[in-house]
């Protein structure tokens, strides 16, 4: 499995430390906190109106083809670049079912099909690699069927995927991955449908093999090659996602606790560290959900060349590049969160991701509380609402109907999942939260869950009633604009100040309890006011002159503000960038500095644009507006000097491109590598890579 998560995008040039994870045709960004997130989803943000829930019933889910398990022999040649499998799959056909369709990896050709007698199947293959089969007689439904597939064929990882633009799958040196979502074996239901798996893995002496359920050491074989090989065995029994196979020259492992961590030799010095922090947040993340299914947890290394992270039943995987920076912590929790949310429970539908995505990544926002505090939390919250709102065009409920790969896919369920989580944490208390995530995993262990199921558990846990509350964030889009209008008296006999106000937005449907907080001269009065409708009234009493008065001040509700509508317009650009729109791109980071013309972020990015345009005196001007403007981020300044010295490297201005370097180092700011750029270039001289 993967997992696209999400809030600020990185500061290198073009959002590099992303970009080399993706093809120049790929059609999301992914994006990670601050200066340290990967999965950027970038939108349009639209305001809309909430819908309810139907009163009446909802029709029956349409049952379709039911994989249940696999059995794969597979061999791998580095050298060639070729795999070689067979695939037993053992699956129920859906009601009347005259052919089964099958997800294939394009690159990849199927010698033959043959079912339960041994009778050849027919079939076709569509454009997509969707196969096609006829079953040689009727199937029956409710009945198990067991199908062999033969197949083999190079994948380099440059051929056309499953997913246009994602390079899922590659079979090299030092490092071969099939990932789940390539479908490198017949599937179906990607992300929905559970399944069990056997798989006996061939590959080139020497390498080591990883995926779920291992059986023991490896032990040596003879490949078709006539080449010595070694062969690794792994059985998951329990129904899950164990569909993702890493094989490399690895070093390990590097142990703490129950982790163990294996990585290339370029890699080897960051070992220990990372064991020991994968080691804290998988006991941070047993202690707040649970026990896991497994006690092991092995974290591999994955190349850049491919995504930053890959998650199945026992598996952590993370970009190479990623695992000695301090922006790699919040990336491997996310990717740990998911033993929990997405391995051990599943979403029923697409429709329903929004559970298991969402509380992965907030996952990752509870362990960064709880290392860094509440204020940490609250600076990211600010990136996870902006994504939360950039597609916010259609429910959550109905983002079915999206490519799971697209950008409006990942910004719903990830940034608003986070978001619903975070909010319900607020409404119900960490006591009833807790209590209800632990319930959940509990309860539907293995299996697959609905929204309508989670609601349940909620309600139970905290003895409320949630309805409205799901059917405002599940059901419904948009956020709302609270404005604040009051006025304060002075009460007789010296007993203080009552403010009466009124809280107005523009949601009809809005109803959730939302704080109040009264700044006095003494003691600050908080206060929770139920908010329903566009118009709520509240009155406080304080003995100090109210000096201040702030709707929502911990960030406990998704709500849209004038900063927010700058971020969103930075994601956006963003996205465009990321889609070769560099025109639209500079549009949207324009619309961000007429929101705020003190922006450095936005004017850093145009910076940038005009860089790739190499509109080298446009580009200085907008870093040095970067260097005058909020510095926020505040790697802005660090990074402006970068590149304002890159630029005078490129005109032959070597004495002023030494003293930009020099102000960089001086920030102390080593923020995606920044201060180890700007001491290469000192010694060194900037030139523009060949693009020919």
């Amino acid at each position: 499995m993967l997992e696209f998560d999400p809030g600020n995008c990185c500061p290198l040039d073009g959002c590099k430390a992303m970009m080399t994870a993706m093809h120049s045709k790929m059609r999301l960004m992914l994006v990670e906190f601050g200066l340290r997130r990967l999965f950027l989803v970038l939108g349009v943000l639209a305001l809309g109106v909430l819908s309810i829930r139907p009163a009446l019933p909802q029709a029956p889910e349409r049952q379709g083809l039911d994989i249940s398990g696999y059995v794969i022999d597979a061999e791998l040649d580095t050298a060639t670049h070729h795999l070689t499998a067979k695939t037993v799959v053992t699956f129920t056909a859906p009601v009347n079912a005259q052919q089964v369709s099958f997800g294939f990896h394009p690159a990849l050709k199927v010698t033959s099909i043959t079912d339960d007698t041994g009778k050849i199947l027919t079939g076709e293959r569509l454009a997509d690699g969707t196969i096609r089969v006829t079953p040689a007689s009727p199937l029956v439904s409710g009945q198990p069927s067991h199908w062999t597939f033969q197949y083999d064929g190079v994948i380099t990882g440059n051929e056309d995927g499953p997913v246009e633009g994602l390079k899922l799958a590659a079979i090299q040196e030092p490092i071969t991955y099939l990932l789940y979502p390539a479908r490198w074996f017949p599937m179906a239901g990607y992300m929905t449908d559970r399944f069990t798996a056997e798989i006996h893995m061939r590959v080139p002496q020497g390498m080591r093999v990883f995926a779920s359920g291992a059986q023991g050491p490896s032990h040596p074989v003879t490949l078709a090659s006539g080449k010595p090989g070694d062969q690794y065995d792994f059985k998951w029994d329990k129904p899950g996602f164990p569909g993702t196979v890493i094989a490399g020259r690895f070093l390990g492992p590097f142990t703490a606790g129950s982790v163990n961590v294996y990585l290339t030799v370029s890699h080897q010095s960051a070992g220990n560290e990372l064991a020991q922090t994968a080691s804290k947040e998988f006991d941070f993340f047993t202690e707040s959900f649970g026990m896991p299914e497994s006690s092991r947890l092995n974290v591999v290394e994955l190349p850049d060349d491919t995504l930053p992270i890959a998650w199945g039943p026992e598996l952590a995987a993370m970009m190479g590049s990623r695992v000695a920076d301090k922006s790699g912590v919040r990336l491997l929790a996310n990717t740990i969160a998911h033993q929990w949310w997405g391995s051990e429970l599943s979403p029923r539908t697409l429709n329903d991701a929004w559970i298991t995505n969402g509380m992965a990544r907030y996952g990752e926002l509870m362990y960064l509380e709880n290392e860094s505090g509440k204020n940490a939390l609250r600076s990211a919250l600010e990136d996870v609402a902006a994504g939360a709102l950039a597609y916010d065009t259609i429910p959550l409920s109905s983002a079915g109907r999206l490519s799971p790969f697209s950008p409006e896919f990942q910004s719903m369920t990830l940034e608003k999942g986070a978001m619903i989580f975070h909010m319900l944490r607020g409404e119900i208390g960490d006591q009833a939260f807790l209590a209800t995530l632990k319930g959940v995993l509990s309860q539907y262990t293995d299996q697959s869950i609905r929204s309508s199921d989670f609601e349940k558990v909620a309600e139970a846990q905290s003895q409320k009633q949630l309805t409205s509350f799901f059917s405002q964030w599940v059901d419904g889009t948009g956020a709302p604009t609270f404005v604040n209008k009051y006025t304060v008296y002075r009460l007789g006999n010296n007993k203080g100040f009552r403010t009466i106000g009124d809280i107005t937005q523009d949601l009809d449907l809005f109803n959730m309890p939302v704080d109040v907080r009264v700044e006095t001269d003494g003691k600050t009065v908080n206060q929770k006011i139920d908010v329903v409708g566009t118009d709520s009234q509240f009155v406080i009493d304080t003995f100090g002159r109210p000096r201040r008065i702030t709707i929502d001040p911990d960030n406990w509700v998704l709500k849209s503000t004038p900063d927010l509508q700058v971020r969103i317009a930075i994601l956006k650009g963003q996205q465009l960038v990321a889609q070769g729109d560099l025109t639209g791109a500079l549009a949207a980071y324009q619309k961000a500095l007429a929101a705020n013309p003190q922006s450095s972020l936005a004017n850093y990015r145009i910076g940038e644009v005009l860089f790739t345009q190499r509109n080298f005196q446009a580009s200085v001007n907008a870093y040095r507006e970067a260097l005058r403007g909020d510095d926020v981020p505040p790697w802005t300044e660090v990074w402006s000097h970068i590149q304002i010295g890159k630029i005078f490297d490129i005109t032959g201005q070597r004495d002023r491109a030494v003293n930009e370097y020099r102000l960089a180092i001086q920030t102390n700011d080593n923020t995606q590598g920044a201060l180890n750029e700007a001491r290469l270039y000192l010694q060194k001289p900037y030139k523009l890579p060949n693009t020919n």
